[in-house]
């Protein structure tokens, strides 16, 4: 299985019970996970990003299993420089942006030459659309959904970009949800798929090779992505392609 949706270091606003590398790790193993896209807390507030990614690309490379995707934040002087070296010192197959976070909309002229470049790369955008429910939020750090309508068009004019969009479908669904499917263009993971076979009944709205696993832990327990795949009636060929297929052909 490759979980696309982990973190590293230390949240901001409380520990977790799985914020050291080495328990995630062992946890994701016992889990059958084989493959963990991974990027840093540190990311969220930090303004040296240079340094976040290297120490994220550093604690990788000391489990095999952990793969850097690394934050470019284009609201920061030289953000251009921060991708050049995500994709040539650091070899990441990707980045991970939080436009709430940072301070941008995706309407944006610097996320739009972000996209450009990153795809000239052959680099996934993972887009976190929120990292802590409103309902928990610290009351300091009231955050809004990241828009997304915006990629609709924006993938038009970049047909080599690679977006994937997590922890999204508290604010994407519906009309917005069918548009960004049409793109081709887009992948979902599936840590706030909610409710009772949650994942059979996305389904019957997107394409099974729209959909990757995505934990987003340690902010949520990881076994609670393997419980969506398995209280769903999924056919064989569905859950080799969310648990590992689908992010191989992405990255």
């Amino acid at each position: 299985m490759i979980d696309t949706n982990i973190h590293l270091h230390r949240w901001t606003f409380r520990r977790l019970a799985l914020d050291n590398s080495e328990a995630l790790v062992q946890k994701l193993k016992q889990l059958g996970v084989t493959e963990a896209w991974a990027g840093s807390y540190d990311a969220l507030f930090h303004r040296d990003v240079a340094g976040v990614n290297r120490r994220l690309t550093e604690e990788c490379s000391r489990h095999p299993l952990l793969k850097p995707f690394g934050t470019v934040n284009p609201s920061l002087p030289d953000w251009e420089d921060d991708l050049r070296r995500c994709a040539e010192e650091h070899e990441m197959p990707g980045v991970r942006l939080y436009p709430n976070y940072h301070g941008y909309e995706l309407s944006d002229f610097r996320f739009r030459r972000l996209l450009k470049l990153a795809a000239e790369r052959g680099m996934v955008v993972q887009i976190a659309v929120m990292m802590e429910e409103e309902r928990t939020q610290h009351s300091l750090v009231r955050l809004q959904h990241v828009n997304t309508a915006p990629l609709v068009d924006l993938l038009k004019e970049e047909p080599a970009a690679r977006v994937m969009l997590q922890n999204c479908f508290r604010a994407v669904r519906g009309g917005l949800l069918l548009k960004l499917v049409a793109t081709e263009q887009v992948w979902f993971d599936t840590s706030t798929i909610e409710g009772m076979a949650g994942i059979g009944r996305l389904l019957k709205q997107i394409p099974v090779k729209r959909l990757v696993l995505g934990s987003h832990a340690p902010l949520y327990i990881p076994e609670s992505s393997i419980l969506k795949l398995r209280e769903s009636e999924l056919a064989p060929q569905q859950l080799d392609a969310i648990r590992l297929g689908n992010a191989q052909d992405l990255r």
